[in-house]
């Protein structure tokens, strides 16, 4: 499955938005970049869906341009007026070539949703390879209204408990794309949040 991130060259703050092509072309998230939609067309002419994992702005600031561009259905947990379809834990989602076993991964965000295939795991932003606090396993932020750390502690948990030992490329809501022992990495992860100390030092 070719995997793209279509907001790699973004000059502002947005998610990683990534383009599953394959039987069922499928974009998670849609970010915020300016032309996502010309980006897409560099890779696709059809769009069957876009999946959220959550919708912090950064990861819907250009939903709506996808969706009219190319007439895709919408799927997600939470409620959202274009959604089509209420994604709940344990759905299976078809994401361009595999099946992916949706995981409900609150924390970070109440609606946050993780997917998991044989192969591959798209984590939104409950768990990530690197970011600015991070350079190898690292997780979602908890200080912000509605969020919580244990929930979040809990979530990483859920993970690693129901995501297979053969998956190895993991595509993270920020920071970059890894291929290797994702296990390793989300269990760093879970360690770091496992402190329960501050993310970000003032």
């Amino acid at each position: 499955m070719q995997v793209v991130n279509v907001t790699a060259d973004a000059e502002t703050f947005t998610c990683n938005a990534y383009l599953a092509l394959g039987d069922r072309p499928v974009l998670v998230d849609a970010g915020t970049m300016d032309g996502v939609v010309d980006v897409l067309h560099d890779y696709t002419d059809t769009l069957d869906a876009v999946v959220l994992t959550h919708q912090h702005g950064d990861h819907v600031g250009e939903l709506d341009a996808v969706l009219d561009e190319f007439d895709a259905e919408l799927a997600a947990y939470g409620p959202h007026p274009r959604r089509d379809h209420a994604i709940v834990d344990g759905d299976t989602v078809e994401i361009g070539d595999e099946e992916f076993e949706a995981i409900h991964t609150p924390g970070h965000a109440d609606d946050h949703l993780a997917f998991v295939s044989d192969s591959t795991i798209f984590s939104g932003d409950v768990v990530v390879h690197d970011d600015g606090a991070f350079d190898y396993g690292s997780f979602g932020r908890t200080d912000m209204a509605g969020q919580s750390r244990e929930e979040l502690i809990e979530s990483i948990r859920e993970i690693l408990d129901r995501m297979p030992d053969s998956v190895e490329h993991m595509y993270a809501g920020h920071g970059e794309e890894f291929h290797g022992d994702v296990h390793d990495v989300i269990e760093t992860a879970l360690e770091r949040a496992e402190k329960r100390e501050p993310k970000y030092p003032e």
